[in-house]
């Protein structure tokens, strides 16, 4: 069976189970400065619990906090966790990213920051996008903080810009969905260094050292994920987790979309073995991105679609964490494809401003809800 995603691991990132890997924390953020084109940069936990230490770290509180309906409830979490409060912006369906014109007009004097999540892998238009928080600077008097959310796009560009360069802080998650992973973990990457040294500082102060048992869990669960994906044995692995409860503490505790919640380790920070497999792939991500690439357009130029699937963009700068199409009738497509062996994928299975715990904010978002109603993603890992 070929899975709807499968993590880009080799031996080098296997060999981390066995080894120390001292220092390798603070090794991976330089290196993740690095490469990502920023002054500095901060590992956390999660990339939720890094959002949520940026909030606290700048004394943000009792504000709105605007973000996209379609995009992971995580996000909202930490919003709500900081003591602020959503506010949710519908999307564009060709691109599936925050419509800019629809968020000029949410933003008002209780707007503190603004996620702009680059859906997919789908640059947002940093030009437009800055303008309207300096538009709104203006017109309100006050500071608005600007966050890109790169869980999706690591390294993508607007016309020849890396988004993680604009705006305040940028946050990537590294989980083994994501385009490049660390088994869990999370980062803020910054364009001042002051900036920096004020969310490090009160991580530090806020956060505990991983304990040992959460070291040897991580490295079990990597070497679970090795068996998990090898190409004789996904089968199983597929029937397990949709056929038994098995594999839910590894799969559904971290992530009930439903319930605000963080994992029970959120304040323990990245661990060593972590950031060793991150510092690897961080070697590796040229040739993951160049893959991913090759494969949108492959089934740009290939895919057996109907008439009435909607195939997304090609376009310069996209980074492609999923191929995204939208169809009629998902079910029976993801039912006909898996009978062939091929599992597509659900990344967003809702709209956020829908779900219970947020309904009551009001926002309605039909275009996000209608993505989440008909998106499929096929696989673009090896």
């Amino acid at each position: 069976m070929i899975p709807r995603f499968k993590p880009s691991l080799g031996l080098k990132e296997f060999s981390k189970i066995f080894k120390f890997n001292a220092n390798s924390v603070k090794k991976f953020e330089k290196e993740f400065a690095k490469t990502f084109k920023a002054v500095d940069a901060v590992a956390f936990p999660y990339g939720r619990a890094a959002q949520w230490a940026f909030f606290n770290a700048i004394g943000l509180k009792n504000s709105e906090i605007i973000m996209p309906a379609y995009t992971c409830s995580v996000v909202a979490h930490s919003i709500s966790l900081s003591e602020n409060t959503p506010r949710f912006v519908d999307i564009n369906l060709d691109d599936f990213n925050m419509n800019l014109d629809k968020l000029r007009r949410t933003i008002n004097e209780s707007t503190r920051c603004i996620i702009a999540t680059h859906t997919f892998g789908y640059p947002q238009d940093l030009d437009v996008l800055e303008e309207i928080v300096r538009d709104a600077e203006k017109r309100f008097g006050h500071k608005i903080w600007l966050m890109q959310d790169c869980c999706h796009a690591f390294g993508a560009e607007h016309k020849g810009r890396t988004i993680g360069t604009s705006g305040d802080v940028a946050v990537y998650a590294f989980n083994i969905s994501k385009i490049m992973n660390s088994i869990f973990g999370g980062m803020l990457t910054f364009q001042d260094q002051d900036l920096a040294n004020k969310v490090r500082i009160w991580r530090d102060e806020n956060f505990k050292r991983p304990s040992i048992l959460k070291s040897l869990k991580r490295r079990i669960y990597l070497l679970t994920v090795y068996i998990a994906f090898n190409k004789l044995i996904y089968g199983f692995t597929f029937w397990l987790q949709n056929s038994t409860k098995l594999l839910d503490p590894f799969t559904k505790s971290y992530h009930l979309d439903d319930k605000i919640h963080f994992p029970p380790d959120y304040l323990e920070k990245m661990t060593s073995i972590e950031a060793a497999v991150g510092l690897v792939q961080l070697k590796r991500y040229p040739k993951i991105i160049e893959h991913r690439r090759k494969m949108a357009n492959y089934y740009s130029d290939n895919l057996d679609q109907k008439d009435d699937w909607k195939l997304p963009p090609v376009i310069e700068g996209a980074t492609y964490s999923h191929y995204p199409v939208r169809v009629p009738n998902k079910e029976e497509v993801m039912s006909v494809y898996l009978s062939k062996g091929i599992q597509l994928g659900e990344v967003i299975e809702y709209s956020v401003s829908d779900l219970g715990c947020y309904k009551h904010i009001g926002d309605d978002c039909p275009n996000s809800r209608e993505a989440s109603q008909t998106t499929v993603n096929f696989t673009v890992t090896k």
